[in-house]
């Protein structure tokens, strides 16, 4: 992989986190309170669907099992927990809960697949997740919900799972209609759920019209399918680490918009941020060689 290329690999892997970050504020200030399952079905069904007729790409039938085990990993399990943290935690606790995924990948690769990090990457990772406790804990008014809690480790653990499985797998489905198949079962699997437990739904006002396309467009469409195209590329462990941006939005999001003040600590935890994956991706010389001579073909 030249130069040129992974930097253009890793900006696609690192402009989705830092757009995921909105999705607390959004879902506090925009959304219909209390409606997880409904704000995970109208942000990921909709646009799955468009996906897929524009697309007319139809997997093969030794597809399908795979492809239902990864949308409910990375889609069902990770949308609805995630609205359920997203309600009940500040916005900044439940993205760093949700970021803890590269650890998770480094602790789960190893056990199912006998995976080793290497120790630049591993130092990395720590690095990113202390910068993001500075800055979330220089505040001290953490409200540590425990349903919040279980439910953004529940998504951070459904995700770190699927994209194991996903780069492990391999499936030869062109990345657009893969994300759209994605997007559409895993609403899908969920759109029962939320009938079911929460209609009536109250008369949406254009505030809560707005959060959800949002969500949808510019929260799900763009994000993922830049996603997935970089982990074509890149490993799970290193595509996660940018995961850390979430939190790190988050909490700018909060400055700009809700007028939170920045803390000397939050700073420097900032810094530790950008310091963590810039470390997880560093390559020796001898790793650019070996990277050179193993080039992926291009889609």
């Amino acid at each position: 992989m030249s130069p040129a290329h992974r930097a253009v690999i890793l900006v696609m892997a690192a402009l989705p986190p830092a757009i995921w970050g909105s999705t607390y504020l959004v879902t506090t200030e925009l959304l219909p309170p209390d409606k997880p399952l409904m704000a995970a079905v109208l942000r990921i069904l909709p646009v799955g669907l468009v996906i897929t007729l524009m697309t007319r790409y139809r997997p093969d039938r030794s597809q399908w099992g795979k492809l239902a085990v990864v949308s409910l990993l990375c889609m069902s399990l990770l949308h609805w927990p995630l609205f359920v943290a997203a309600y009940r935690l500040p916005g900044g606790l439940a993205a760093l809960l949700v970021a803890s995924q590269p650890l998770l990948i480094m602790i789960m690769g190893w056990l199912l697949f006998g995976t080793r990090t290497p120790r630049h990457v591993a130092i990395g990772v720590f690095v990113g997740l202390s910068g993001v406790a500075m800055i979330l804990i220089a505040p001290s008014r953490l409200a540590w919900d425990t349903v919040g809690i279980a439910a953004a480790l529940l998504a951070a653990f459904s995700m770190a799972l699927g994209i194991l499985l996903v780069k492990r797998w391999q499936l030869a489905i062109p990345t657009l209609a893969f994300t759209g198949w994605q997007l559409l079962l895993g609403g899908l699997i969920l759109l029962p759920f939320a009938l079911a437990f929460e209609l009536p739904f109250q008369r949406l006002e254009t505030g809560h019209l707005g959060g959800y396309l949002y969500l949808a467009v510019i929260g799900t469409l763009l994000p993922y399918f830049l996603w997935y195209r970089a982990l074509r590329h890149l490993e799970p462990v290193l595509i996660t680490a940018f995961l850390f941006f979430s939190p790190l939005s988050a909490m700018l999001l909060g400055y700009l918009v809700l007028d939170q003040a920045l803390t000397t600590a939050q700073i420097a935890g900032a810094v530790a941020v950008f310091a963590g994956i810039l470390i997880s991706h560093y390559q020796t010389g001898a790793e650019r060689h070996n990277n050179n001579l193993h080039k992926e073909p291009s889609e």
